[in-house]
């Protein structure tokens, strides 16, 4: 990435002020919370985020007065050929040139701030080039890409803080013990103010509102609009975020409209109307969630049991992974909460998981399972069942197989 970015001049030196999220799970969903808020206090963002789900302009967002917009097809194929002649055909993973690509796309444009997310871990991801963001946030860190970041929590959580920067505040989620403890080791190594969950900042549920509290007082919030118990955590990291910035003067009600207006695709989105929709059991719920470790699996089932609490259905869940996840890990989450499993193939991955192996991690669970060749297949067959109930259906194990089905439906992001 240094030998690729001098020979552009260093547009990573030319970005707008940079907001570093690193983590296992809800990376994302803090930054769409960031975006959001930033936006309706009428900031311009750019903001970098991966992997897209159908369309690769999805990673890029250019910021512009009253809301930004995915960049452009013409502009991203400029960009990612200037960054290619510029490699000269030498050594590089599609993620560098990519990232290099954004560099270089946020330096041409005028902007308040930019979100960057990292791809990989943080120590050596291609996005840790950035020598001094005005933030370094950590959602929260679990088992994951254990083949390149390592095989305990300890490991991986080393991998994360390498985006801690000298004298730049770190605002970090709740943490197993294990992980804040890394977490609290660089901070003091690399004297960074540190902002933790629980400690310095608390985010609470009370009467179905968001209860923020810090050191500068409560905030009383509507309910974020993305759906899940950790939404309110992934809000609540947002908004530390932004309150720790004293450069960023952030008015309360674009605080609130920023949570309740937030949206972050295959992220327990409910597909409401579609073309596989229509192939689905009459009025029954469809739930799109692209989570893929056992922790992303643990907060779906945990947004699945408060959907139970409210409207009780049957629930099926239809799912797909890659092959170097954590199958039963994944899908131990749902074992109480269902007995009918389709696991499918996701379709053009050379390294999916055959649904065969996922069967067998199900069938290890106690689970009922069935392998079919496709989600159509699978919402099809379900049109044969007699349910007295409509069913509940999560389609799930994979942002791939999200992406997949929001091309399907017709519903791809925007």
């Amino acid at each position: 990435m240094q030998r690729l970015l001098q020979r552009l001049d260093h547009p990573e030196r030319q970005l707008p002020p940079v907001i570093h999220v690193a983590g296992t799970n809800g990376k994302g969903s803090t930054i769409a919370y960031l975006r959001a808020i930033l936006e309706a206090a009428n900031l311009r963002v750019h903001a970098y985020t991966s992997p897209y789900l159908v369309r690769l302009n999805e990673c890029y967002r250019l910021g512009a007065a009253g809301g930004g917009a995915l960049v452009g097809d013409e502009e991203l194929r400029a960009a990612l050929e200037h960054c290619e002649r510029a490699n000269a055909g030498a050594p590089i993973t599609i993620f560098e040139i990519e990232t290099a690509a954004a560099f270089c796309l946020f330096a041409q444009h005028p902007a308040d701030v930019v979100l960057l997310e990292v791809g990989l871990g943080g120590r050596l991801d291609a996005t840790n080039v950035v020598e001094a963001p005005m933030a370094t946030v950590i959602a929260p860190v679990s088992m994951d890409h254990t083949e390149f970041l390592g095989q305990t929590l300890m490991t991986i959580a080393r991998e994360k803080v390498g985006i801690v920067k000298l004298n730049v505040p770190v605002i970090c989620a709740e943490q197993a013990p294990e992980a804040i403890a890394i977490i609290e080791q660089q901070a003091r190594r690399k004297h960074a103010p540190l902002y933790r969950a629980g400690q310095e900042w608390h985010v609470n549920v009370e009467r179905g509102r968001l209860v923020y509290q810090d050191e500068r007082g409560l905030m009383d919030l509507a309910a974020p609009k993305l759906f899940g118990r950790h939404q309110f955590d992934n809000a609540g990291l947002a908004i530390a975020t932004l309150r720790a910035l004293d450069t960023l003067k952030i008015d309360p009600a674009a605080f609130e409209a920023g949570i309740v207006g937030a949206e972050w695709p295959a992220r327990m989105q409910r597909l409401a109307a579609g073309a596989l929709v229509d192939q689905a059991p009459l009025d029954c719920e469809i739930w799109l969630d692209g989570g893929h470790n056992a922790e992303g699996g643990r907060v779906v089932a945990a947004a699945l049991g408060d959907l139970e609490e409210r409207v009780s259905r049957p629930l099926v869940v239809i799912v797909g992974m890659m092959a170097n996840k954590d199958a039963a890990g994944f899908l131990a989450n749902f074992a109480g909460l269902t007995r009918h499993i389709i696991a499918v193939q996701i379709p053009d991955r050379d390294n999916a998981m055959p649904p065969d192996r996922l069967a067998d991690a199900a069938r290890a669970l106690g689970m009922r399972v069935e392998t079919l060749g496709s989600v159509e297949a699978a919402l099809r067959s379900l049109t044969r069942l007699a349910y007295e109930v409509p069913p509940r259906i999560l389609i799930t194990g994979s942002l791939y197989l999200a992406g997949h089905v929001l091309g399907l439906n017709g519903t791809p992001p925007g």
